[in-house]
Formats: structure tokens, sequence, C-alpha cells
């Protein structure tokens, strides 16, 4: 099982949606409220080289991107690869 780690924010559609995409393709995951924690968010922008909106998303430490990048691997049929 991969590890998927996807940082989101309050009051997120995009949140809410790229949590949904994973439930709907069989994918575990933690999720981490940057707004829960001082620092939470500086450690996703560096994570995340820099990208500052939410949400963003990693599969084994591989950055996905957010959650039009993750509904693209899921279209081009590319994410249950990823999920393998």
């Amino acid at each position: 099982m991969k590890n998927i780690v996807i940082y989101t924010g309050p009051s997120c559609n995009f949140c809410d949606a790229a949590k949904r995409l994973l439930v709907r393709n069989n994918a575990t995951f933690s999720e981490i409220d940057i707004a829960s924690k001082e620092g939470l968010m500086e450690e996703m922008i560096q994570k995340a080289n820099g990208k500052r909106t939410i949400p963003q998303i990693f599969i084994d430490d591989k950055h996905i991107g957010g959650y039009q990048e993750l509904r693209a691997l899921e279209k081009e049929n590319k994410l249950q690869d990823l999920l393998k």
C-alpha cells in the first residue's frame, strides 16, 4: 500500500474533491490540515517546491500536485498504476 499524504485547509472545496477522488479509487491517505498547527504550511511549501495552494498531494513522497493534477492522472488512467 502506498503512503499518500494530502495537505489540506479549512473550507477548501478542491481539498474535499481530492479526498473524494482518492476514496473513490480505494486509496487510504493521511490528511494534514495546515491550519491545525504552526509551521505546517511552511513544511508543505518546502516539500511542494514552493507551491502555496492547497491541496498538495504526495504519493510515497513523490509530489503529485493539487486536485487538478490528481484528476488528470485519473482521467488518463495513470492514477491506479501510481496507487499500486
